[in-house]
């Protein structure tokens, strides 16, 4: 009875389209998947803030990375001081560093950050009608660390960001929400 139920199903699943293969993703593609839905929603929040400040110019974050590596960027971080005891941009210096220290954007592009760019885009807009060219970084320093870009506490490379909320956690994989 058994050998001729095992015959019949045999049968049957002959008669059925073969099974698709399923290969599970791998860590790294989960990883960069994940990170890539993350990114596309940063870029709409921004692009949702964005229309405050239209006129200003912007960068993107691996445009910025490579002005950066050119030694042809100052990172402006108009944060909070509190916000910015946690994590920096390489380099970056304060509203105030700039206030004090003008030079510092001497031969230099000056690309202005917050959180996901709208307090940036502000500022840059400020600054515009001063006179002073300053680009607005796109998406932020959430945008720049899931872009593969490095932040800094004390000079040291740390995993850590501030964002506001659970609503605005989008970091990578590996990396530390830091809310107050």
């Amino acid at each position: 009875m058994i050998s001729r139920l095992y015959r019949l199903l045999r049968a049957i699943k002959s008669l059925l389209p073969p099974a698709r293969q399923v290969h599970p993703l791998s860590a790294r593609e989960k990883y960069a998947t994940r990170n890539e839905e993350k990114s596309a929603i940063v870029r709409q929040l921004y692009e949702k803030e964005k229309i405050e400040f239209q006129e200003v110019e912007e960068i993107s974050p691996t445009s910025a990375q490579d002005l950066y590596a050119q030694g042809a960027a100052v990172f402006i971080d108009v944060r909070t001081p509190e916000e910015q005891m946690v994590s920096m941009l390489p380099g970056a210096v304060t509203e105030k560093d700039l206030e004090d220290t003008p030079s510092i954007l001497q031969g230099k592009t000056a690309v202005a950050y917050c959180t996901i760019g709208y307090r940036s885009g502000l500022y840059a807009a400020d600054k515009s009608r001063e006179g002073i060219r300053v680009l607005n970084a796109q998406g932020g320093i959430l945008a720049w660390v899931l872009s593969g870009g490095k932040v800094y506490h004390n000079g040291t490379e740390t995993k850590q960001v501030h964002v506001y909320g659970e609503e605005w956690n989008y970091l990578p994989d590996g990396y530390e929400p830091i809310m107050f």
